[in-house]
């Protein structure tokens, strides 16, 4: 036996190299067939022959999906080994073999009314064969940065031609290329900013493809990618690590690679807890089909909420007439942008139980400065908020309501403000001096390796202590007892500048684009795009071609990270080995 083995792995040993690019090449080749009959299956209004047609192709397509995976078994020399490694995959194809021995004992699952289920093995099998070629990643000659912006650019591709099939809207034809272009920006980018009614608009297909885009977006494709990766026998290489580094501002890339195996389990836990919630909150006016419908409208707020997107399938979002004055509703909806926006970094060293369990064993181990940065800032700034929005429009929004209910709606505008983009008041109609300080507020945005925006608050935080230092003349910066080097204080002030000047030129832009809009309502609709808030006071229906063009650059600039934007543009000095002799210039 042993020797029949080592004869057949001896005559496939020349070929194994080729064959297996041929299989790669070719799982690629059928995922993206098969991913594109799926869309074109339920994108379009088709006749009962191209749907049949459709279903054959299907099935052609689920037999070259498990030959490509017994080919794979054949070439690799120790079968056992191979078939322990990828059992995730062995049992995706086990149950495509379930479905052949079905077919072939007359059972067709299609046509037994299980066709959508059908269509969603077959998309998962295509997503799965790219995620599995995501570690190759490694080989690609770019900089992390570009790989991160391009994943984005590739969701929004994606979410955008989806967008404009037919059957994803609820209007004759396909959605306008310049609006699909902005939702899918929006949606991917967690922002909210609509130009369409989301509730309306569009169909059931529609509001999962947003709930989808959101959670892509607020996770970002890699993340997603590198979680899965670690289901296949190949370990995640060290630029994959190092973008994950970049994107959720770890440490180093050791603990990049525990962190990301634990932020779409925590993402899950979370919105799943923010969901029942949700689900039993609704107030009695609010009514639904069913229980489907009702589960369904918890998730995707839930969902939104959690990663800071803002989109609602109501008309006037939770300031719609019958949810206005579900209060309990406003406060769990908060909550889940609270922990949305305070950073998985933070949430896994405060929450998870190791860490709490640590502190029990070892009470003299405290949070990490990032952490205690994050949750001490954020509470400054949600205290301010409410209590300037209280103050000033007690006046006005609020004065219909009583104390507590003004308390609620004061604390939920600081909340969304954070960079989640609902509300729960008439925005439009606040004061000018609360435009201001929601303009600051979403301008801070949300921490670092969040799913919200902004220029984040520890680099608010590490301005204000700089300036500070400065005035003192301090030689050295601290926080907590911690000394803060240089280079992050650098790079807190070039991140302040970019952000400032980007939205000065998104200002004047707009200016002239919108100008039957006044100057307040411009610079809130940009500041809300680019810290992806969301919030608008009543501009974004309106906008003209050009200015929904700089409202997407804003969205897009501002989730991926205008320093990360500018880092991919750049090039690196080629040597810092010299340094010229020092002169003095006046400041102020």
């Amino acid at each position: 036996m042993a020797n029949w083995k080592e004869n057949l792995n001896t005559q496939l040993y020349e070929s194994k190299r080729d064959v297996y690019y041929i299989l790669r090449v070719f799982s690629v080749i059928i995922s993206v067939i098969a991913f594109a009959l799926t869309m074109t299956r339920y994108g379009f209004y088709l006749s009962e022959d191209e749907v049949s047609l459709i279903h054959t192709a299907w099935i052609i397509l689920l037999l070259c999906f498990l030959f490509a995976y017994l080919f794979r078994i054949l070439y690799s020399f120790h079968r056992r080994d191979f078939l322990r490694r990828t059992w995730f995959e062995g049992s995706l194809m086990l149950t495509n073999l379930a479905y052949f021995i079905l077919l072939l004992l007359g059972f067709n699952l299609i046509d037994k009314g299980l066709e959508s289920y059908v269509a969603l093995f077959i998309i998962f099998l295509s997503v799965f064969e790219f995620v599995k070629i995501s570690p190759r990643i490694n080989l690609i000659k770019i900089q992390p940065t570009t790989i991160f912006i391009a994943s984005f650019l590739l969701l929004i591709t994606v979410g955008t031609c989806i967008l404009m099939l037919p059957t994803v809207t609820t209007v004759e034809g396909s959605m306008p290329f310049i609006d699909a272009l902005f939702t899918a920006v929006s949606a991917s980018c967690v922002t909210g900013l609509i130009v369409v009614d989301t509730g309306t608009y569009f169909t059931l297909k529609g509001h999962i493809l947003l709930l989808i885009l959101f959670q892509l977006g607020g996770l970002s494709i890699i993340s997603f990618a590198t979680f899965f990766s670690t289901l296949f026998p190949k370990s995640v290489g060290i630029k994959h690590q190092s973008i994950i580094k970049n994107i959720y501002s770890s440490e180093s890339l050791v603990s990049a690679q525990k962190l990301f195996k634990q932020i779409v389990l925590i993402t899950i836990f979370i919105e799943a807890l923010i969901t029942a919630a949700i689900f039993f909150t609704w107030g009695p006016e609010v009514e639904f089909k069913g229980t489907g419908q009702k589960i369904f409208y918890s998730l995707f707020h839930a969902v939104a909420a959690f990663c800071n997107s803002g989109f609602s399938l109501y008309t006037d979002g939770l300031y719609t007439e019958f949810i206005r004055d579900a209060y309990i509703l406003h406060i769990v909806i908060a909550l889940a942008i609270i922990f949305g926006g305070i950073g998985f970094p933070v949430i896994q060293d405060v929450l998870s139980i190791k860490k709490m369990r640590e502190r029990l064993k070892y009470p003299w181990k405290d949070w990490t400065t990032g952490s205690k940065v994050a949750i001490y800032t954020s509470i400054a700034l949600l205290i301010f908020g409410t209590a300037t929005v209280w103050l000033i429009e007690s006046n006005n929004t609020l004065k219909e309501m009583n104390l507590m209910q003004a308390f609620i709606a004061s604390f939920f505008q600081s909340v969304t403000a954070r960079s989640a983009g609902f509300n729960t008041i008439d925005t439009s109609a606040l004061q000018v001096q609360t435009h201001l300080i929601l303009i600051f507020l979403m301008f801070v945005g949300a921490s670092p390796a969040s799913t919200g925006g902004g220029i984040k608050t520890t680099t608010f935080l590490l301005i204000v202590v700089s300036s500070l230092a400065t005035i003192k003349e301090s030689t050295h910066i601290e926080i907590g007892k911690r000394t803060i080097p240089n280079e992050l204080i650098s790079k807190a002030f070039s991140l302040f500048t970019f952000a400032v000047a980007f939205n000065f030129i998104g200002i004047l832009v707009l200016s002239f684009t919108e100008q039957g809009a006044s100057l307040m309502t411009v610079i809130f609709e940009q500041i809300s795009a680019f810290t992806t808030t969301g919030l608008s006071a009543g501009l974004t229906p309106e906008l003209t071609p050009p200015g929904k063009l700089m409202i997407i650059i804003s969205m897009f600039s501002g989730r991926v990270g205008i320093l990360t934007v500018a880092l991919a543009l750049s090039r690196k000095v080629s040597t810092t080995s010299y340094r010229y002799p020092d002169t003095h210039i006046m400041i102020g």
